[in-house]
């Protein structure tokens, strides 16, 4: 059992979403407006956030980054903007997931479970802090170095990058990141290019140019240190 904030001004859009987690045993807490979302996070922040992007007070990207400036909570977005470019301004503004209206009770169920696995079990090795190269990464206290300069890395930024130090030198299937960083058995690619995309830059690297991280085409990626020969 969860507690869910479900943030939605549509009532018979709130009121279903409501009687199908409640009736999986969650306990649902609701808001119509984003201010008021707002606040029952500072509040008591629930276990996962359903963010509606159609709110009468604020537009919903823009009530997602408040959000993130008070919360690491779990957000999934409900959304009817079904194109790329939307779907990219919302991860980068902080949504660990998105569905796209109108979606299916299994299908937001599915998506809550996978994102409540990965917030309760971690992510990344057990050790307490991985160097590869410049990099060290300090597992328990989710901070990251690259040749001492410390990384401004999100959540999900970190838990990736993590677990691919963890297993530097190994090229990681992108099924694997699926399955272990993000929690989901199913999925397309372009939420990992886009997280992967992000670090990058961090690093002060490119695709074409890499010194971390490697594309393997057709299997995954791979970490490795600068000028290490692995192929």
């Amino acid at each position: 059992m969860a507690t869910v904030l479900v943030v939605e001004d549509d009532e018979f859009v709130r009121s279903a979403i409501i009687r199908d987690l409640a009736g999986r045993s969650h306990a649902v807490r609701s808001a119509g407006r984003a201010l008021d979302a707002l606040r029952e996070i500072a509040q008591s922040a629930p276990d996962v956030v359903i963010l509606d992007l159609g709110l009468p007070d604020l537009d919903g990207a823009e009530a997602l980054k408040m959000l993130r400036a008070i919360s690491n909570v779990p957000v999934i977005v409900a959304t009817a903007r079904d194109d790329e470019a939307e779907i990219v301004r919302l991860l980068r503004s902080g949504a660990d997931d998105y569905l796209v209206k109108p979606f299916s009770g299994d299908h937001l169920n599915a998506r809550l479970e996978a994102l409540l696995r990965r917030a309760r079990s971690g992510t990344v090795a057990p050790a307490t802090v991985i160097s590869v190269g410049g990099l060290v990464i300090d597992v328990d206290g989710r901070a990251a170095q690259l040749d001492g300069v410390a990384l401004d890395l999100t959540r999900r930024e970190f838990d990736l990058l993590a677990y691919l130090c963890a297993r530097s030198g190994r090229v990681i299937p992108r099924k694997e990141l699926l399955a272990e960083v993000w929690r989901q058995s199913y999925g397309d690619d372009q939420t990992i290019d886009v997280h992967l995309s992000w670090l990058r830059r961090k690093l002060g690297e490119s695709a074409s140019r890499p010194r971390y991280l490697h594309t393997v085409r057709g299997v995954g990626v791979r970490l490795s240190p600068p000028g290490d020969p692995t192929p």
